[in-house]
């Protein structure tokens, strides 16, 4: 799944299954977590809702999509991810634009999540996290994982900001290259030829392409 050239986030769903009931002990906002507990409970608090669900298991996208956009929003901010994927062209956006693009963005993101998560739904995975290095005054962390499928092994790395709802997803590495970055330049290639209006349009168009297609 693209957007001519926007590139889809299905290895993320690479994160996967281990105890769902010690994911569900950390819930969004706890002030007393740490970083790799919150990334830990975002992951497994969707996959075990998933994997429980004869819909979702069975591979309901859009009830997955929901699923997502239930349990692992509350983890992130997103709006931090959409502000420095546009760079210099979000502080030149309106207001309404702004918020066009955070919603148009957030969606894109939820739902190549969900459509990773539903091609890993019956596959387990065993995931590892490791202790995050930095003092404990840090406010800008990252959470490196590790994730074993059956042979294979991949490390994904997550990045989070201590805010005043706790630690918040904002970023996510994969195979050397992070999110923010890579959606960076194909922003402002887009802005470049079209205009922030050009960037909503586009992103409301693929948007509106893949939910007339689930």
């Amino acid at each position: 799944m693209t957007i001519h050239g926007l590139l889809p986030l299905a290895p993320l769903a690479a994160v996967a299954m281990v105890s769902v009931a010690h994911a569900q002990a950390v819930q969004p906002g706890d002030l007393r977590a740490s970083p790799e507990r919150l990334v830990q409970a975002a992951v497994e608090g969707v996959i075990g809702t998933i994997q429980s669900n004869p819909d979702t298991r069975a591979g309901d996208l859009a009830k997955i999509t929901a699923v997502v956009q239930k349990q692992f929003l509350p983890y992130t901010d997103f709006q931090r991810t959409t502000r420095l994927a546009l760079g210099s062209a979000w502080r030149t956006a309106t207001p309404e634009q702004q918020q066009q693009l955070h919603e148009q963005f957030q969606m894109l993101l939820v739902r190549s999540y969900a459509v990773s998560l539903a091609q890993l739904r019956e596959q387990s995975v065993k995931f590892r996290y490791q202790p995050v290095k930095s003092g404990s005054g840090a406010t800008d962390v990252v959470v490196q994982t590790r994730v074993i499928n059956n042979a294979d092994e991949m490390q994904i790395d997550y990045r989070l900001q201590r805010t005043a709802n706790g630690w918040k997803i904002y970023d996510i590495n994969m195979m050397g290259a992070w999110l923010i970055e890579v959606y960076r330049k194909q922003f402002a290639d887009i802005v470049a030829r079209s205009g922030v209006d050009g960037l909503v349009k586009y992103l409301t168009t693929h948007n509106a392409r893949q939910a007339s297609d689930a």
